[in-house]
């Protein structure tokens, strides 16, 4: 499996004018774009040096629960922030984006999948779980 990554970025343009983070806690003197969950609640960024996790309620100018709209405001100079990297790499690549408190932001737990042993389930869900397992065998042959 591909790890996840989760990283902090900026435009180039938002660090010509401002000191760039060096710790998470820097992030609170920057306005950062927030994201709701799907539940209501706001995502505190998650971070860890040294085997030691820490997590920011982080402050900014707005709040959004769409990533695509999150990378827009970031390109915009709105603020910082933190995003998938292959919803980003993109930009990364293109320089529109640069990569900020790299060094506390490692790759995330691979994700599995739980569900209950049914004697009856769908064939939606009978497909779902195939389709998971090609998906997850794929990536670990390309890994």
């Amino acid at each position: 499996m591909r790890p996840i990554i989760v990283i902090v970025v900026s435009s180039p343009n938002y660090l010509r004018t401002r000191e760039q983070p060096r710790s998470p806690s820097d992030l609170l003197a920057h306005p950062c774009i927030r994201v709701r969950l799907p539940n209501g609640a706001l995502y505190w960024w998650q971070f860890e040096k040294g085997g030691q996790p820490i997590q920011i309620d982080v402050d900014g100018p707005i709040t959004l629960d769409e990533a695509s709209l999150a990378r827009m405001a970031v390109l915009e100079d709105v603020g910082i922030g933190f995003f998938m990297e292959s919803d980003v790499q993109g930009d990364l690549a293109a320089g529109r984006l640069v990569r900020i408190l790299e060094d506390r932001t490692p790759p995330l737990e691979q994700l599995c999948l739980y569900y209950p042993s049914r004697r009856h389930s769908s064939a939606a869900f009978k497909a779902f779980i195939d389709l998971a397992r090609k998906f997850a065998a794929s990536t670990t042959a390309t890994a």
